[in-house]
C-alpha cells in the first residue's frame, strides 16, 4: 500500500483526501517515481472544481498532479535509459503526481544541484512558457510583451525569448518591477495606460505572450492552450541546473495538506509556487 491525495468528488478544496491506496505498477514504458516533490498547478485546481470536465473527466478516487520529482523504484517492460534509483523529473501524462509513488511515461535526469521542490516546480511552467513561445513564432529581433512575467510561466517564457535575442517587455505588478528587469526584459506596470506605457518603451510589438488570451492590438497574441512542447523539460532542466534560468520562489506543504494548498492558489493568499511533500520522505 501506499499513500496519495485523492479526489473524492469534484468541488471545494475540502474534496482533496490524504488515505490509502494501491501501490502502482509500472506497465509497458512506464517508469515508477517514489515522489520527493510535486507541483500544484491553477489547473489543477479547475480539475478539482470540476470546471474542464469535458477535457479531464477522471475517475472516482483519481489523483491530481500534473508534475512530480523523485526517485525510479520500478522499471517496467521496454523501457532502457533508466536505472532503479536515479533522481527524475516528470511532466505526466496521466495526472498522480499528489502520491507517494506515482508512474510517469516520460521523465528527465534531475541533477545534483537542482532540489527536488525546484525539479517539481518546472515541468508544467516550463511547457506553457515554450509552448506559447512556439505559438506565437518570436525570433531574434523582434519584440514580445509578455504579460504576467513575473509568474511562473512568465519568468520563463520572459527568459527564453530574451535568450534568443528578443527584445521583450515585461508587464507585472510595481512590487515585481526589480524582478522583471532581472530576467531580461523591461519592465512595465499593468493597469490602465498600459498600452501608452509600452509606446513609451518601444514604437510597437510583434506578439503578446498572454495566458489568460484576451487578444488584441492587432499583433499575434498567444490564446486558449499553448502548442505543446514536451521537449521543454529536457531543454530547460540543464539550463536551470546551471543557475541562469530562474524560477519563482517556492512555498512547500505536507502532501496531507493539499486542501489547504488549494484554497491557497484559489485565494490569492500566495504569490509562490506551492509544492506538496510526502509527510514521510524517505
Amino acid at each position: 500500500m501506499a499513500k496519495a491525495v485523492v479526489l473524492t468528488r469534484y468541488g471545494p478544496p475540502d474534496v482533496l483526501v490524504w488515505r490509502d491506496v494501491a501501490l502502482p505498477e509500472p506497465g509497458p514504458g512506464q517508469v515508477r517515481i517514489r515522489v520527493k516533490a510535486a507541483g500544484v498547478s491553477p489547473t489543477d485546481a479547475k480539475i478539482r472544481g470540476g470546471y474542464v470536465q469535458a477535457v479531464f473527466r477522471l475517475p472516482a478516487d483519481a489523483v491530481l498532479g500534473f508534475e512530480a520529482a523523485g526517485v525510479v523504484d520500478a522499471i517496467g517492460p521496454s523501457v532502457s535509459g533508466v536505472n532503479v534509483g536515479d533522481n527524475v523529473a516528470s511532466l505526466l501524462a496521466g495526472l498522480g503526481g499528489y502520491a507517494e509513488y506515482v508512474l510517469a511515461s516520460s521523465w528527465t535526469p534531475k541533477p545534483a544541484n537542482v532540489t527536488w521542490s525546484d525539479a517539481a516546480a518546472l515541468p508544467v511552467a516550463a511547457e506553457a512558457a515554450l509552448g506559447i513561445l512556439k505559438q506565437l513564432r518570436v525570433v531574434r529581433g523582434e519584440t514580445l510583451l509578455v504579460l504576467g512575467a513575473a509568474g511562473s510561466v512568465g519568468m520563463i517564457a520572459t527568459q527564453l525569448a530574451a535568450s534568443w535575442g528578443v527584445t521583450v517587455i515585461g508587464a507585472a505588478a510595481p512590487r515585481d518591477q526589480d524582478l522583471v528587469r532581472s530576467l531580461g526584459a523591461v519592465p512595465v506596470t499593468y493597469g490602465d495606460g498600459l498600452a501608452d506605457r509600452v509606446r513609451q518603451v518601444v514604437a510597437s510589438v510583434d506578439a503578446v505572450a498572454d495566458a489568460a488570451g484576451k487578444g488584441g492590438l492587432g499583433v499575434a497574441f498567444s490564446v486558449g492552450t499553448p502548442d505543446r512542447a514536451p521537449e521543454a523539460l529536457d531543454q530547460t532542466m540543464p539550463v536551470l541546473a546551471t543557475g541562469t534560468l530562474r524560477i519563482r520562489r517556492e512555498r512547500q506543504l505536507p502532501m496531507a495538506q493539499a486542501a489547504e494548498a488549494h484554497r491557497l492558489l484559489e485565494n490569492g493568499d500566495t504569490h509562490e509556487t506551492l509544492i506538496l511533500t510526502p509527510a514521510e520522505p524517505a
